[in-house]
């Protein structure tokens, strides 16, 4: 048998498998609805779902004359609401109701307008909407000679409390973070901005876990182009499991190749919020506790939203300084190499005589010093981060001591490398955002390899070869370096420094916003 006729069997298999996967079943029986026949609705249900042991079928009698069934998956419901809501008022006649007045024409009228004691209740006949809801945390209630069937809202899951988000310190500003459940992000986000113009749709992705997925933003703010074109993208995603944001991100992006995020992930309330006042799009995952906007430009990486609580002269500086720490992380290993093997001379002879004298016995390269030890450190990172918060830190101290100290005495490593090393990790640090840190860590090795290779020429064409890249990078049709190139006057008031509010009044022009004016008359 050769490998391709293998391959081909194996994948008609894989597809046998898949096909008695129950969501897989009920696609084939989209069309199906109900008949009315309590018996056929519970067969069918208890079909797909009885052997489950968190799944529940309680029959009963709906004031003891109307045979009904109760379909619940008990681990997503709140058995209370059950009990006291539903069942107590269903199963005992209300004293303003006979016998002769319900009808099974107008039965679930009645139940609707005057019996059941809950705000949220569907009616539908399609079977395949009615197995899916009591799957999301729905109880179903089936009656008997009649077809539509009712799904009432009784979802309860445990939830962690709003507390400060893990991933981004918050300084000056609130301190409410994201959490997992969609319901309680989305409301943080209603809290903030409540008006009529914030709207939310919704959608379901994934054909196994059919998580939900909220759109955010500002109806006549948020450009309706950009807005159309996030569902579109979103909609042409098919695959079996949705589990956190980061995997639409993946599926959106328009440059998968590209070490640089076009995206923003961000687990503070407050951050969406104001990018979705400025035009963006956010969109929110059940399940995770980070909100996803759109579109994106590579200024935002190195800002925060504590540039904009303090006053325009400290939010200037902090961000001047991370604007430095972000070029000192990236070009200062690629400079050490460069100086030491190409042009020492260009070094004070000072300083270039200690360099020399504690590079004597270091058996390798300068390039190949700092790689091994930008990769030691690598390493240690990943490591810390996967390590306890009580014992991360101290490992991480303990470790880069330990570690410099080690390679300086066994002279595998000279002390000024080990301060370059040093300092470009600190620089690292500095990047508030972890994907764009991230990429710049990546971008670090190649262009130490070209130092070492062909020294200050190297650098300059690895400098130009990012630039070059991050030129003709887009976000959802933004260019990516906007307000700079395309530059714009108005946005370069908020690209390195931060202007007074005065000074900013429209919002930034590459999101093309329907209303561009933030600031009123009354400020000027």
């Amino acid at each position: 048998m050769s490998f391709w006729t293998w391959s081909r069997k194996r994948r008609e298999n894989n597809n046998q498998e898949a096909s008695k996967i129950p969501h897989v079943k009920l696609e084939k029986e989209e069309q199906k609805q109900s008949n009315g026949k309590l018996k056929d609705t519970v067969a069918f249900i208890d079909n797909l779902l009885g052997d489950n042991a968190d799944f529940v079928i309680r029959r009963f009698s709906i004031f003891g004359t109307h045979p009904a069934a109760i379909f619940y998956i008990s681990n997503l419901v709140d058995q209370n609401i059950i009990n006291h809501d539903l069942l107590k008022p269903l199963m005992g006649l209300p004293d303003h109701l006979t016998i002769d007045r319900i009808k099974n024409d107008k039965i679930l009228e009645i139940l609707n307008k005057e019996v059941l004691y809950h705000g949220q209740t569907t009616l539908d006949k399609e079977l395949l909407k009615i197995v899916e809801s009591i799957l999301t945390g729905e109880t179903v209630i089936a009656i008997d000679g009649v077809e539509q069937i009712l799904h009432i809202d009784t979802r309860s899951i445990d939830k962690r409390n709003i507390t400060s988000p893990e991933t981004e310190q918050v300084i000056i500003g609130p301190r409410e973070g994201f959490i997992e459940r969609l319901g309680t992000n989305i409301g943080l986000l209603r809290y903030r901005l409540p008006t009529a113009d914030f709207h939310v749709k919704t959608l379901k992705i994934g054909r196994v876990t059919k998580s939900k997925v909220a759109i955010c933003y500002l109806k006549g703010i948020a450009n309706d182009q950009i807005v159309e074109e996030v569902k579109h993208r979103l909609s042409k995603i098919d695959k079996d499991a949705i589990l956190d944001v980061g995997y639409l991100e993946q599926f959106i992006e328009d440059n998968h190749f590209s070490p640089f995020p076009q995206t923003y992930l961000t687990e503070r309330s407050d951050s969406a919020v104001a990018n979705i006042m400025e035009g963006r799009v956010a969109v929110l995952v059940d399940g995770s506790p980070f909100a996803l906007l759109v579109p994106v430009v590579f200024n935002q990486f190195y800002q925060t939203v504590e540039d904009y609580s303090s006053r325009f002269l400290m939010g200037s500086f902090t961000r001047l300084v991370r604007m430095l720490a972000l070029v000192f992380s990236i070009v200062f290993p690629s400079l050490y190499v460069s100086l030491i093997s190409f042009n020492p001379e260009l070094l004070p002879t000072q300083f270039a005589v200690a360099v020399a004298g504690g590079r004597a016995g270091v058996p390798f390269p300068a390039v190949i010093e700092i790689l091994i030890l930008e990769g030691a450190m690598e390493v240690l990172r990943e490591a810390t981060v996967r390590l306890p918060k009580q014992i991360g830190s101290a490992i991480s101290i303990v470790g880069v001591l330990i570690i410099g100290q080690a390679a300086v005495e066994a002279g595998l490593s000279s002390p000024i490398t080990i301060v370059v090393i040093a300092l470009t990790t600190i620089g690292s640090f500095a990047t508030p955002v972890y994907s764009a840190a991230f990429a710049l860590r990546m971008l670090r090795f190649p262009i130490v390899i070209l130092a070492g290779v062909f020294g200050f020429f190297g650098v300059v064409v690895g400098i130009l070869i990012i630039f070059n890249h991050m030129l003709s990078l887009r976000s959802f049709g933004v260019p990516y370096m906007s307000p700079v190139s395309p530059g714009n006057a108005q946005g370069l008031k908020d690209v390195i420094f931060r202007s007074p509010f005065q000074w900013m009044p429209r919002r930034p022009a590459f999101l093309h916003t329907k209303n561009d004016e933030r600031l009123g008359s009354k400020n000027e």
